[in-house]
């Protein structure tokens, strides 16, 4: 069985989904790759020749070596849900998404591994492609108590133009406009991304208790830029918290736009932009080569852009409905890595292949 399943993009919401707050996410054609078939034992082997790696263990092996210890959490949660495994298999994965670089590539392949378990499993079913981003939110996050929110794994499993709400309950609607093409850009320097999704959550979220304390009832939808004036918290503290609801009200922006019939792609890329200067500014999780990495491809025509992922590094995408070769080439000429990208569909099965 071969399964097929995307990176993605964040167009707005970035760093805010884990605070409760709605994001604006695309799936892309940079892609994941699973080929597996059955073994007569009880091992599972992953070859990754990407990373001329092979990574081994036991069906009943469920104990974790680390916090990127993956494959072994999509068996177990999958596990918890019922599905039975008596064979371990044999599993190539390829991957043209950049690893540990914003575009997902972990939350992509999570997806497609749930997706190869549950149909190969002893008692296989093919679960909704909502259920399999589920399943991979709890295999990534909650098993490892670590600090992301839910788009990754819905945008990836789902596919396509997303608005996803988390809170108070989970809520997608898809967008059925085609935005036309995007220029990655990455970096090619590496990112710690549990530390900072740590650092600019936690850093936020103490600053709205410390409100909550002296008596305000407020949350990160419904705080405004002139009641955090009034508050009593420090200068820095005041920034973020106002950087936040910038960022927020960029993201409703842009959704009014993209409901509409015929939508300003001008003005969509000009919304990124001030997005960026946040997360730049602000939150300081872009970085220099990323920021002249963008500024290369706005002075070469691309309509905007942001940092996409977690920031410290990897990558950046611009918006560029036309000329997406001359930004990449100006992506390029500045030292970064560059792919032009457009929508896609979310996990799919390309090949059922032997029946397992």
């Amino acid at each position: 069985m071969e399964i097929k399943t995307p990176g993605r993009i964040c167009l707005f919401g970035e760093h805010q989904d884990y605070l409760g707050l709605p994001v604006i996410a695309l799936a892309i054609s940079r892609y994941s790759k699973i080929v597996g078939f059955a073994r007569s034992d009880a091992m599972i082997v992953i070859n990754k020749p990407d990373l001329n790696e092979v990574e081994k263990f036991h069906i009943n092996d469920n104990q974790y070596t680390s916090n990127f210890d993956l494959f072994k959490s999509g068996l177990n949660v999958c596990k918890h849900y019922g599905f039975k495994f008596t064979r371990g298999f044999d599993v190539v994965l390829s991957s043209n998404i950049p690893i540990k670089a914003g575009a997902s590539s972990s939350s992509s392949i999570l997806v497609g591994w749930i997706n190869f378990l549950s149909n190969n499993a002893e008692n296989p079913k093919q679960l909704s492609n909502q259920k399999l981003a589920r399943l991979a939110f709890e295999a990534e996050v909650l098993e490892f108590n670590s600090p992301g929110g839910m788009m990754d794994q819905y945008s990836t499993a789902i596919g396509g133009l997303i608005y996803l709400e988390t809170s108070p309950e989970l809520s997608i609607n898809k967008i059925n406009h085609d935005l036309g093409t995007f220029v990655i850009g990455d970096s090619m320097n590496q990112k710690d991304t549990v530390g900072i999704l740590s650092r600019c959550k936690n850093q936020r979220i103490a600053i709205l208790n410390k409100i909550k304390n002296h008596g305000s009832d407020i949350n990160f939808s419904s705080i405004s830029e002139n009641q955090v004036k009034n508050f009593k918290i420090t200068d820095h503290e005041r920034a973020l918290l106002i950087g936040t609801i910038k960022n927020r009200d960029i993201l409703i922006k842009g959704r009014k736009e993209l409901i509409k019939k015929h939508i300003d792609k001008h003005y969509l890329g000009q919304l990124m932009i001030e997005h960026h200067k946040i997360l730049s500014k602000v939150l300081k999780v872009s970085t220099s080569k990323i920021d002249l990495m963008l500024k290369s491809a706005l002075d070469a025509g691309a309509y905007g852009g942001k940092i996409n992922g977690s920031g410290g590094g990897g990558c950046m995408f611009a918006y560029c409905p036309e000329n997406p070769l001359k930004i990449k080439r100006a992506i390029e000429d500045v030292g970064g890595q560059a792919y032009v990208v457009q929508s896609s569909l979310g996990t799919t099965i390309n090949s059922k292949g032997k029946h397992l």
